[in-house]
């Protein structure tokens, strides 16, 4: 109906008796008090003053809303009163584990700045790793994590989707050529991980439909995958999001259906909502926009 900052001027006007004192006390100009005080009318369809040769006073209509005006007013203050209470309360440091591809994606977007100038007296400390670290554990205080958890006690929002498709570099492609479809995968040399990083999904995949695949290298992390795949050593599922950002790959098939996932901020529900961690877990999820592209690609 009407924009709720207008009543500011409505309020300054009421209590200073005149445009420019009312100006004054807002720090702007007069010409802005009358046009906001006049657009607020004109959306409420009543005059809330009048012009007297002392000043403005309210009409009848303008005393009735008054002290509504006023409780707005203050029910305001309170709010940003709190804001600003949280926003000090929120100090030290937020332990954020996620793979070491995202944190660096994530530390290269305006993401960390815009979070260090609404809350100044917090610090990010990312904690990378591939494996799930142990939320319940302290080993970290939030988690951005892909794929499912055992942990179902966790509290988390999705703020994404995990996209994977296999990939191949321009070199391999020319000596080697590419897949046409997943069934000729085990025609060709084949990145993968190693032991420590077996149950992860695109392990577990790459067994089930390459069973007699070829594994020319593995690594223990997804970082390693990728530079793997760019070295031209063998074709590799990997992130659509680090996949699609290297110029030298080739996306060969995908996005793999079995291997889509979403993100989660996570965190431990006896941490969640201090005030440290609530503002690194909500300010994530009302950056979900700005996060999309980072974690999809």
């Amino acid at each position: 109906m009407f924009d709720w900052n207008d009543l500011r001027y409505f309020l300054a006007v009421a209590q200073h008796g005149s445009t420019l004192a009312a100006a004054r006390a807002l720090k702007v100009n007069q010409s802005t008090v009358q046009r906001r005080l006049t657009e607020l009318e004109q959306r409420i369809g009543r005059p809330l003053v009048r012009r007297h040769p002392t000043g403005y006073r309210l009409t009848e209509f303008g005393e009735s809303l008054l002290p509504h005006a006023q409780r707005v007013e203050q029910a305001v203050s309170g709010f940003e009163e709190q804001v600003a209470v949280s926003q000090r309360a929120a100090v030290g440091v937020v332990r954020v584990t996620c793979p070491e591809p995202l944190a660096v994606r994530i530390s290269h977007s305006p993401l960390l700045e815009r979070f260090r100038a609404r809350y100044p007296g917090l610090d990010v400390e990312f904690a990378m790793s591939d494996r799930y670290l142990d939320l319940s554990k302290g080993e970290a205080d939030v988690a951005l994590r892909s794929g499912d958890t055992d942990d179902g006690v966790l509290i988390g929002r999705k703020i994404g989707d995990s996209l994977w498709a296999v990939y191949a570099s321009r070199k391999y492609v020319e000596r080697h050529g590419k897949p046409e479809r997943v069934e000729d995968l085990e025609r060709h040399a084949l990145a993968g991980f190693d032991e420590t990083m077996a149950g992860h999904r695109a392990a577990k995949w790459l067994r089930e439909v390459a069973p007699n695949g070829r594994i020319v290298a593995r690594n223990n992390s997804v970082l390693g995958l990728l530079n793997s795949v760019k070295a031209s050593i063998g074709i590799a599922p990997l992130p659509t999001a680090l996949g699609d950002a290297e110029p030298e790959l080739v996306r060969v098939l995908g996005p793999i259906p079995e291997l889509t996932r979403i993100w989660r901020v996570l965190a431990h529900p006896d941490v969640r909502h201090t005030p440290r961690v609530a503002a690194f877990f909500d300010f994530m999820v009302d950056e979900i926009e700005t996060l999309r592209p980072i974690i999809t690609g």
